[in-house]
Order: structure tokens, then C-alpha cells, then sequence
């Protein structure tokens, strides 16, 4: 059983649905939970930066073989998810606010780098973090929400 019963299958859905409402955005998305370890690989081999981070998304939009939503039920993959469950509960407490908020925010983070929003550039991350927060705001995820 996880430490953290709150986030689950239904919890994932309602974070990544209120993102895609607030952007008018819907699709498939591919969400894994996993060790410092697992992320760590994936970010060496995939980025070439070999240490551990807290999310990694991997878009299906950027390549020339994306599949068309007539050949996906009527949904468009997006792509997938990487979440850090150790670094996200170490963020969580750094930053004094739940495991469910950062979670939600890692989520929210991903999924806007899945549908092309990116944080390059001061003007750019002002309006991604500011679309987080919005979100984070609509499902009471608040910073200063903590979990026992």
C-alpha cells in the first residue's frame, strides 16, 4: 500500500483533466511513479544529464511518427510522465507544502511540456508557472496545504 493513498489512478486524472481543461487541451498521457534511481537513468540516457530530477516528459507530438487520433479511439497521445515519488517528497518538504501539491505540480509541469509550453526564456517560464499555479489554485492544491 503507498504512503500516500491520496495519490492514485483517480487523483492523476483529476490534476491532468483540469490541466488540459485550463489549456483546452485533451489527450492521452502515460504517467509513471519512479525511484531517484529509474529517473536518474532515464535522464542520463535521454538528456544526457546524469543526475536525478523530479519529472521528465517525453512528448509524442515532436516526432514524425505520431499516430493521428483516428488510430487512437478519438484521443491524441501526448506522450508520457515521469514522476520522482523521492524527490517529489523531499520538494514537498523543502518547500513546506503536501506531497499531494507537489505531485499535482510535477504533473501539471509535465503535462504542459507534452502540449509544447517550455520555460527557455524568462517570459516563457513566467507563463508556465503562472498556468501551474492556476491549476494547483482550481483543485485547492495550495502551497501552504501540508500532509501529516
Amino acid at each position: 500500500m503507498s504512503p500516500y493513498p491520496s495519490i492514485n489512478e483517480s487523483f492523476v486524472q483529476k490534476v491532468l483533466q483540469a490541466a488540459g481543461e485550463h489549456v483546452s487541451t485533451s489527450g492521452e498521457v502515460s504517467v509513471s511513479f519512479v525511484s531517484d534511481e529509474e529517473i536518474h537513468t532515464l535522464n542520463r540516457d535521454y538528456r544526457g544529464v546524469d543526475r536525478p530530477t523530479d519529472v521528465l516528459s517525453f512528448a509524442l507530438r515532436e516526432g514524425d511518427d505520431v499516430p493521428s487520433v483516428a488510430e487512437t479511439d478519438g484521443l491524441e497521445l501526448l506522450g508520457d510522465i515521469v514522476i520522482s515519488v523521492p524527490r517529489a517528497v523531499a520538494q514537498a518538504a523543502e518547500y513546506h507544502h503536501s506531497v499531494e501539491r507537489e505531485i499535482g505540480f510535477l504533473l501539471v509541469h509535465g503535462f504542459l511540456h507534452l502540449i509544447g509550453y517550455d520555460h527557455q526564456d524568462e517570459a516563457s517560464e513566467r507563463e508556465m508557472f503562472q498556468l501551474q499555479e492556476d491549476v494547483l489554485q482550481k483543485l485547492g492544491l495550495t502551497r501552504n496545504s501540508v500532509s501529516g
